[in-house]
């Protein structure tokens, strides 16, 4: 296992115990980042020494399926629908007892924040997010989009199939690596960055939970009973009325960059939309400085600069 691994904690959340990343003053505004697939809470280890010394608590945790985070209940679904996702994210801030925190995130971890941003806004105060607004629509997943992006989702067929499973299990690390190299073309990473991210992939949890985020969204997999309640709720396309910016990476292999227009509706709060050069979707890692601008400006925009301003 590489030896450079953030240092973690551990607390019970929901359905899980979760493995995170706590850093900076536990009195400062805090600030959840939420890693993607298949990265690990990695991306963030250029951002989170800037957020502290900008005056922020910063944690990171741990997805379900991922690190050292683990499901308290061996009867629990092994799901990673997107309601899985945010209830896991608000379990957290509620175990933690953070008070209005930013959440900030890209892939799966944007998906979370934006989950609970829709659903439960008056427990946050703001939000980041690379892509704009990612709450699934599973019932436009079934329409086909053009021929190239579906390309670049490849993996979402091959894990429809069990061979696609057997694949993954087998596979963790090379997988990842095919997908950072067409996500982030532009990125220079080395070996050892990927190491370090593939270290998360062992959790035992991690094969069930990537094969039925995938399978759910696109309707071949049902989701878990107990959360249809909240899908209800997400399929409606909830706004999110939150002060957010969100973020498109010029060099992003994934999601094509855009304008913002086609999501300004889903948000009624105060949002800009900015369009980062040089970045691939793996965007904290990429350009660590243009993430941690989005958040410090996001918490300005919160009322947080003269809380900022004393801690500085």
């Amino acid at each position: 296992m590489p030896s450079n691994l953030l240092p973690t904690r551990r607390v019970n959340a929901g359905e899980l115990s979760v493995a995170y990343v706590d850093s900076g003053d536990p009195d400062a505004p805090p600030v959840v980042l939420l890693h993607g697939y298949p990265y690990d809470v990695h991306s963030y280890a250029d951002v989170i020494p800037l957020l502290t010394r900008s005056g922020f608590r910063v944690l990171a945790p741990y997805l379900r399926g991922h690190g050292a985070t683990r499901f308290l209940d061996p009867a629990t679904p092994r799901s990673g629908q997107q309601a899985a996702l945010g209830s896991d994210l608000l379990a957290f801030i509620d175990a933690l007892d953070l008070r209005a925190p930013i959440l900030a995130g890209y892939d799966w971890g944007a998906r979370a924040a934006c989950v609970v941003g829709a659903l439960w806004p008056d427990r946050i105060s703001g939000l980041v997010s690379v892509n704009g607004y990612l709450i699934q629509n599973i019932e436009a997943a079934r329409t086909p989009i053009r021929a190239d992006l579906e390309a670049g989702f490849w993996y979402f067929w091959y894990f429809s199939t069990e061979r696609g499973r057997a694949g993954l299990d087998a596979n963790r690390r090379d997988i990842a690596d095919v997908i950072w190299k067409r996500n982030s073309p532009a990125w220079a990473y080395a070996p050892a960055d990927l190491d370090r991210a593939a270290a998360a992939f062992d959790n035992p949890d991690y094969v069930d939970v990537v094969i039925h985020s995938y399978r759910h969204r696109l309707g071949l997999a049902s989701g878990a009973a107990h959360l249809q309640h909240l899908e209800d709720r997400l399929a409606q396309q909830p706004a999110i009325p939150v002060p957010a910016i969100t973020l498109d990476g010029l060099a992003d292999g994934n999601f094509p960059p855009t304008d913002g227009s086609q999501h300004a509706h889903l948000f009624t709060g105060p949002r800009e939309h900015r369009q980062i050069p040089q970045a691939g979707h793996n965007l904290p890692a990429e350009q660590p400085r243009a993430f941690v601008d989005a958040v410090t400006d996001v918490a300005l925009r919160a009322g947080l600069r003269d809380v900022l301003r004393a801690r500085r």
